[in-house]
């Protein structure tokens, strides 16, 4: 089914595409030609029953019918109805019906299905002007609707408690630019006053089942991508190959989540918030980036196991990466970096291992932010090559330089901080157990270590022997710094294999 809901979910991205798209005098036909064209770029099959009455064209039964041989399936979604009314300025005016249901069906292994969608629209707006080589596509809607109506698998109808889904957007405007060439480049945005979800599951032979409620709001998106006019959508390779590129980004002004289900006859909730966030994505035939961020969050998590609330909270996390993907023999750079911000948890979570309150319960915060370059061996769009990576000994890439921008862990009373600069030989793997050998230098500093080691020594989580042992390993490591219980640090590690710890050898 997993397939299915895919494919399902690259139809309704093609429409919502094409319906934010962008294509100076324009005809009807213009506009539902380009559709498509578009579509059958994506790998579907476009028919629906064309009349034309004055200047209003109107598609019956549109349908978008899309062949999975690899699968043994097939896939199709219905548009009932579809109008196109030519303006006389020019434009095009693209309407629908304020409600109408939609259909996705297929068969696999000769078990057919079908998913029953409901559709809701108020106060839309769609019209679109330029030339039939440069549409824009300026659109706003008072609120926008979907609604999961019932789900069939071989001629059986799942019970509605089985799965529900609602989706509502209010307060909708956007605009697309689609340029019409070679390729398709389309230039997308789009923001919404708020959205509400909910969501439910209840599997019938366990009774474990969940409800899932959630808002957001002052949503908003930006971004590019190209779409090839000619490619394999089924063939990853060729797509990126061709040309293929997104890069967008999605932020909100605020969230919220609640869930609420049992699980093996108990039962748990959990509630979540945010102050806003953002989520960015880039990818083409070279490169994959990621930027996640949220700000202010709060969760809180009952279980029948415990009788009181898990409560944590952080004043921002974030995550990002930019990796290359292509293999090549060329070295390329990548970034890495990550950040949980004033990290703080309630006080029952805290008197479980410190009752007494000794451990300072200041917000902790670590992060870490990196860079390098690094050599491909191996084509990330490539299933095979990926697949046979479970079977080789054979590396994906080689690391041939890192730097450590910031280090940073606080958290209860000790702060480390840290910085460093390294290359690696790929040549030489015998030093370190197989890893290539590091050349370069780390500094570090960690203050209030000794303040710790006493507190946990009182609270009787380390004994007088251990914490003698780990004073010995930071006297090897570290020398005292100017400030009182203060470390430092320099770790230098040699091509020759060597180690050094503030110049003494260690190993």
């Amino acid at each position: 089914m997993s397939v299915y809901l895919r494919r399902s979910c690259g139809a309704v991205l093609a429409y919502a595409v094409i319906t934010q798209g962008a294509l100076a005098d324009l005809t009807s036909q213009d506009v539902w030609n380009d559709w498509k064209t578009y579509l059958g770029q994506m790998g579907y099959t476009v028919s629906g029953d064309e009349s034309v009455a004055g200047n209003v064209t109107t598609i019956a039964n549109m349908a978008m019918l899309m062949d999975l041989p690899e699968e043994q399936a097939a896939f199709q979604m219905v548009i009932p109805e579809m109008t196109l009314t030519e303006n006389g300025d020019g434009t095009v005016s693209i309407g629908f019906p304020e409600n109408f249901p939609m259909t996705i069906s297929g068969e696999r292994e000769g078990e057919k299905f079908s998913v029953n969608i409901d559709y809701s629209q108020s106060g839309m707006t769609m019209v679109v002007s330029g030339s039939k080589d440069e549409m824009t596509y300026d659109y706003s809607a008072d609120a926008l609707g979907i609604k999961l109506d019932d789900v069939t698998v071989d001629g059986e109808t799942m019970p509605a408690e089985a799965l529900a889904l609602n989706l509502n957007m209010t307060e909708l405007a956007g605009s697309s630019l689609m340029k019409i060439g070679e390729n398709r480049d389309i230039d997308q945005k789009f923001t919404a006053g708020g959205m509400t979800y909910d969501m439910a599951f209840k599997d019938p032979d366990t009774g474990d089942a969940a409800k899932i409620d959630g808002s957001m709001s002052q949503l908003a998106f930006e971004g590019t991508n190209v779409i090839p006019s000619g490619f394999d959508i089924s063939d990853p390779q060729a797509f990126y190959k061709a040309g293929f590129s997104f890069s967008g980004l999605f932020t909100y002004g605020s969230g919220q989540n609640a869930i609420a289900g049992t699980s093996e006859g108990e039962s748990f909730s959990v509630g979540s918030e945010s102050q806003g966030g953002k989520f960015g994505a880039s990818i083409d035939a070279e490169r994959l980036a990621y930027d996640i961020e949220q700000n202010s969050a709060k969760v809180a998590v009952t279980t029948a196991d415990l009788p009181f609330p898990i409560e944590i909270a952080m004043e921002n996390a974030g995550f990002k990466f930019e990796i290359p993907v292509q293999e090549s023999e060329e070295i390329q750079p990548f970034g890495f970096a990550m950040n949980l911000t004033e990290f703080t948890m309630s006080d029952i979570l805290w008197s479980m291992f410190d009752p007494a309150g000794a451990l300072p319960r200041d917000p902790a915060t670590i992060a870490l932010d990196t860079t390098g370059t690094a050599k491909v061996l191996l084509n990330i769009f490539d299933p095979t090559a990926v697949e046979n990576l479970d079977t080789s000994d054979a590396a994906p890439g080689e690391l041939h330089s890192l730097k450590i921008n910031e280090l940073l862990v606080s958290l209860v009373g000790a702060k480390l901080t840290g910085e460093g600069d390294f290359t690696f030989d790929n040549s030489n793997v015998s030093e370190f157990d197989g890893m290539p050998t590091p050349t370069g230098v780390a500094k570090l500093k960690l203050n209030g270590a000794n303040a710790l080691i006493d507190k946990l020594i009182g609270m009787g989580l380390v004994s007088e022997s251990d914490a003698m042992g780990a004073r010995m390993m930071m006297g090897l490591m570290a020398v005292p710094g100017e400030e009182p219980d203060t470390l430092n640090s320099e770790i230098e590690f040699t091509a020759d294999g060597q180690i050094l710890a503030n110049g003494q050898r260690i190993k």
